[in-house]
């Protein structure tokens, strides 16, 4: 049996209410903004959002609005391979706790996830300072 981890639960506070992190977070025309991975070039096409990802167009499904600050999507990179991505954000006294999970995907290096892990953190770090920044 592999040792590997097969995934990490990434976690960051904002100085913000949960509601007002989870109506920025659940907007996807505000990725451009603080998701370097995902965010370049998203557009609506059809029923599904677009991304321009480094190999191409690349869609995401975004779960439905909701009051519990459920923030799930899944990515398709291609036709063939599907990522899930649990996102939520809860209230963490006046502030928000918004946790990622990333699952290490088939074939990942242990340097390779070290790395998805370091940009996903990157990326809720631009969010952060974005939104804090923002309400300043």
């Amino acid at each position: 049996m592999s040792t590997a981890t097969l995934s990490c639960i990434i976690s960051i506070v904002i100085q913000r209410p949960w509601q007002e992190v989870y109506r920025f977070a659940s907007q996807p025309e505000n990725l451009s903004a603080w998701a370097t991975g995902l965010g370049r070039g998203i557009r609506r096409v059809e029923d599904d959002w677009v991304a321009d990802g480094p190999e191409g167009p690349i869609r995401i499904c975004f779960c439905k609005a909701n009051d519990h600050g459920v923030l799930d999507h899944w990515v398709y990179p291609d036709d063939d391979n599907e990522i899930y991505i649990p996102m939520r954000v809860i209230a963490n006294g006046n502030a928000a706790e918004l946790m990622f999970t990333l699952f290490r995907q088939p074939g990942t290096s242990d340097e390779q996830f070290a790395e998805d892990e370091a940009w996903v953190l990157r990326d809720l770090a631009n969010l952060k300072s974005l939104l804090e920044a923002h309400a300043a």
